[in-house]
């Protein structure tokens, strides 16, 4: 099941369009989908058992670039996110692999819609697909075998990076380098996990300007999203709706000889293989 936010309300979306989650349950789901993200279990009981109709017959491809999309979880209570996960993107900026999961957070404002304009706050604005993880359980304490079973579904996200405050300081300022307004899109909607047997096994891609930077596949990561997922949950409290953004592959701006980052008038696009595609326009 994939449902999205839809100018503030749950909205599945099917391939013969989309379906309004509290009008077709008759109030028994919420218009939200933080709180449908709660209920998950059930929400995806009743999809696939009664008989609902299409209320618009826009279809997925045609929601791609929508501007009444807005991020997948409104008001998450933690969002999580890994440096340095993929083996490539290491080798390529010459620092070893991780012997753990390195963590940071983003905060919360820095959160947007999958299609929302990305104001540019410096010459070192960077851009970093990543595959986001959207918790659907209380947890901890989860093993790597069933760390799985406690997410609710995966989306597209990008990791906008400010590199001069990023690399400010001695420690570096990761979490505030990285959550400038609209510095976290998520979207364009959350593919749930039950159609996602392995998060490992996606291809991922980003163009800036109809060039392409970044072409990898998930299974790149040094960490999976299982052992993720389970390294937070053994240290803290996994909730319904926290996000988990898992790391970027090689290609970021960042990277690039010389580097290429963003600058006003840039189309950014980034696309994961069965979860979609997310635009931003920088300005």
């Amino acid at each position: 099941m994939r449902i999205a936010n839809l100018a503030g309300r749950a909205t599945i979306v099917t391939d013969q369009g989309l379906i309004d989650v509290a009008t077709q349950s008759n109030g028994a789901f919420s218009t939200s989908v933080d709180k449908c993200i709660r209920h998950l279990d059930n929400l995806l009981t009743w999809f696939h058992a009664a008989d609902l109709d299409v209320t618009d017959p826009t279809t997925p491809i045609e929601l791609y670039g929508d501007a009444r999309l807005g991020p997948i979880v409104v008001n998450p209570q933690q969002i999580f996110a890994v440096a340095l996960n993929y083996r490539h993107h290491a080798e390529e900026m010459k620092l070893a692999l991780p012997k753990q999961p390195t963590i940071f957070t983003k905060w919360a404002s820095s959160l947007c819609g999958p299609n929302d304009e990305l104001p540019v706050p410096s010459d070192t604005t960077d851009f970093e697909a990543e595959l986001v993880v959207v918790m659907g359980a209380t947890a901890r304490g989860l093993s790597v075998g069933n760390a799985l079973t406690a997410v609710a579904g995966y989306c597209v996200g990008q990791d906008f990076s400010d590199r001069t405050l990023q690399m400010q300081g001695a420690p570096a300022q990761y979490s505030l380098g990285k959550s400038y307004r609209n510095f976290s899109p998520t979207g364009p909607w959350l593919t749930t996990a039950d159609e996602i047997p392995n998060p490992n096994d996606l291809s991922i891609q980003c163009s800036v300007s109809g060039v392409e930077y970044q072409n990898s596949m998930t299974s790149d990561m040094v960490f999976t999203v299982a052992e993720i997922v389970s390294y937070l949950s053994n240290v803290v409290e996994l909730r319904p709706g926290d996000l988990i953004f898992t790391g970027s592959p090689h290609g970021s701006g960042h990277g690039q000889t010389p580097p290429r980052f963003l600058k006003p008038g840039d189309r950014i696009v980034t696309e994961i293989g069965r979860l979609g595609r997310i635009e931003s326009e920088a300005v």
